[in-house]
This record gives C-alpha cells, sequence and structure tokens, in this order.
C-alpha cells in the first residue's frame, strides 16, 4: 500500500494521520519464513517537521506463528512494534540516507516495508515455546520435550583430552 505524502512534504506544520494495514501473510526473519496471523490497522502520523522533512509516528502489534529456537515446535508470538522516523523528500537524500528510507519511493510511503522494518527491529532473537524448553537431541533429533530419547549425548571436555587415557585405563 502507498501513501502520497507529496501534501506534507511541501508544508512545514501540515500533519495528516491514516489508518493502514499490513496485508502480507508473511515473510523472512533470520532465515525462517515466519507466517502472520493478524495484524490489527496502525495509525500513523505523518508532521511536517520542516518543507522536505517528516516524522512518521504510530504503534500496533502483529500476532505471528513461528519455530522455537530449541525444539522447532510451531509458536504463537504476539510482538508490538512502535514506528518513530524521521523522513526527508526524494530531493534532499544522498546516497547512504537513500538506502535507510527504502520504503519512501518518490514522494510517497510504501507502509508494507516501513512496518515490516518496525517488526524485524522489535522481534525476539530467540523464540521459545516455553521457559524451559528442553529443545531436540543432538545425536536423533527427538523432541525432548516429549520424553527422553536413550542416546548418550555425553560431550567430553576437549581441554580434558590430554589426559583422557588415565581415566579409560581403569
Amino acid at each position: 500500500m502507498l501513501v502520497n505524502l507529496s501534501d506534507v512534504f511541501a508544508s512545514s506544520d501540515k500533519e495528516e494521520k491514516k489508518e493502514v494495514s499490513y496485508e502480507a501473510s508473511s515473510f523472512v526473519h533470520m532465515g525462517e519464513t515466519v507466517e502472520v496471523i493478524d495484524c490489527p490497522k496502525v495509525l500513523l502520523t505523518f508532521s511536517a517537521v520542516e518543507k522536505g522533512k517528516i516524522r512518521i509516528t504510530g504503534a500496533g502489534e502483529i500476532h505471528l506463528r513461528m519455530n522455537c529456537s530449541r525444539c522447532l515446535e510451531p509458536v504463537e508470538q504476539t510482538v508490538s512494534f512502535e514506528i518513530d522516523r524521521v523522513v526527508y523528500a526524494p530531493d534532499r537524500l544522498d546516497e547512504e540516507t537513500k538506502e535507510e528510507q527504502s520504503f519512501i519511493e518518490n514522494y510517497s510511503l510504501n507502509v508494507e516495508d516501513l512496518i515490516n522494518d518496525e517488526i524485524l527491529l522489535s522481534m525476539p532473537m530467540k523464540v521459545l515455546c516455553k521457559e524451559d524448553c528442553k529443545g531436540i537431541c543432538m545425536v536423533c533429533g527427538k523432541n525432548l520435550n516429549l520424553g527422553e530419547c536413550g542416546c548418550d549425548r555425553f560431550v567430553p571436555d576437549p581441554r580434558m583430552a590430554a589426559i583422557k587415557d588415565i581415566f579409560e585405563a581403569r
């Protein structure tokens, strides 16, 4: 969805509010596809700071389905995000700033790209199905939350390799 901001960019004191929606059904985060279950509408405020400079503010939350970082079971989680960005008109941009605000095309805001950036910044680094998730067995791949598998998962300390033979001789 594109929102035309040319009137706000041309003014030095104009403010507009617009209710927008995030319509993507999924996105990729850290190499994993994340499914969007629900994203209520987001109220964005566009405030002219000066001619050619706008402050975009808003907040929202999104309900997502992704995999647990330890056991790979599906987990539903709500992520809250806040938007507070200052953007410049395309004619006032240098190359570095163009990359930072890639969600501005000519004088229009690509809402999907802006909200997607904010969601990615707000997402947790590690998602767990429960705080004490045991993960999967590194030998057979069984989900250890469902029960033990019986595999030998002993990992010797590599610093003890030099004296390992002493213990094995007994």
